[in-house]
């Protein structure tokens, strides 16, 4: 198939769903799925396929949303440094109205007079730091590793032009990592991953060798209805079988050892370190911190931020939203307090939020 109308085709999905629906009776047990990729949960909510599954197949969805992943005390910092004088804030629009301890936002930064600028992409802020050369230009690293070899190309740009007011605060995350608590949460028995297609474009598949390794089945797929119906066939195949191995539907976008270059890059710019993922916690190595050689574009080795206590909005239960333990419809302030206009947690305002797709499409 070449066009994106082909992996819309009805008919070609009611033959993959007669098939999804002829495995899923051979198996005798409720059979949990977890997709971990924001455009996943948005794909699956737009279409409609939750509801065209067999009773026994229950999708779930995880922290696959670096926004929303992204801990209070990280989005408290970034709102430190963006009210810094002298300081270009530079930040992707999905982390505008995440709020802060209190409320607090970069958008309401923004609207007293702090100088937030919206990107598109990292090297955005690499021109307004050369554009501006009396202000120090702070760029907000954030996202898997789709994102981090893109600012890490940026730092290494940087370098080379002799950048002296450009600077990154890293709260960039890996997926493997997450996904080991996942399988280790004794609140989740999830029987399989949709793993993520943009990621396991940079990653490839053995990055993902922890889950068959425990005994689970995982399939990375693309993002139209053909290919997420099809690696749910995929899933319960390997169920079916008792075999578990790493499978990828998304050919067409991921190969086996995933882009090598891109790692590399990462690899140089960066190093693993422990990270605060919002409900899953501290997850060890989770994290990319920026390496001694590159220390002078470490925002957090730049300025000093004053200590400070961060505290969850009452009520919000976004972090059991990212594990898969509960889902929307389940939070007090779902609809109520929390709405897209006036949002209380990351997962109702990133566009890769669960909250936002189920206010979008699942009500």
């Amino acid at each position: 198939m070449r066009f994106i109308d082909e992996y819309r085709n009805p008919d070609l999905v009611r033959k993959l769903l007669d098939a999804v629906g002829v495995l899923a009776a051979r198996i005798r047990h409720q059979v949990t799925l977890m997709e971990i990729c924001g455009t996943h949960t948005h794909s699956i909510g737009r279409f409609g396929i939750r509801k065209l599954l067999p009773d026994n197949i229950r999708l779930i969805s995880g922290p696959g949303c670096p926004v929303c992943v992204t801990s209070i005390f990280d989005v408290d910092r970034a709102l430190q440094l963006a009210e810094l004088p002298n300081v270009i804030f530079a930040t992707f629009g999905d982390m505008l109205r995440v709020p802060g301890t209190g409320g607090q936002s970069l958008q309401r930064l923004r609207a007293t007079g702090a100088d937030v600028r919206i990107i598109s992409s990292a090297l955005d802020a690499l021109r307004l730091a050369e554009e501006n050369p009396k202000k120090d230009t702070v760029l907000l690293g954030i996202g898997f590793e789709t994102t981090a070899p893109t600012v890490a190309s940026t730092l290494l740009m940087a370098r080379n032009k002799d950048l002296k007011n450009f600077f990154v605060f890293s709260v960039h995350k890996t997926v493997p990592p997450a996904i080991s608590a996942l399988l280790g949460d004794p609140e989740l028995n999830i029987d399989g991953f949709l793993c993520p297609g943009h990621v396991s474009v940079i990653t490839g598949k053995d990055a993902y060798r922890i889950i068959p390794e425990a005994n689970r089945a995982a399939v990375i797929t693309g993002f139209e209805p053909v290919d997420i119906i099809e690696g749910i066939l995929l899933i319960l195949r390997q169920i079916v079988e008792n075999h578990f191995e790493v499978a990828i539907q998304y050919a067409r976008g991921v190969k086996k050892d995933g882009n090598l270059p891109a790692r590399q890059i990462m690899a140089e710019v960066f190093e693993p370190s422990d990270a605060t993922w919002r409900g899953l916690g501290t997850i060890p190595g989770s994290g990319l911190s920026i390496r001694e050689d590159f220390k002078f574009f470490d925002a957090l080795n730049k300025f000093s931020i004053p200590e400070f206590s961060s505290a969850e909005f009452d009520g919000c239960r976004c972090g059991d939203i990212l594990r898969g333990v509960m889902s929307p419809p389940d939070c007090r302030l779902f609809r109520k307090v929390c709405t897209p206009t006036s949002p209380i947690g990351p997962c109702m305002v990133s566009g890769e939020g669960t909250c936002a797709a189920y206010i979008k499409y699942e009500l």
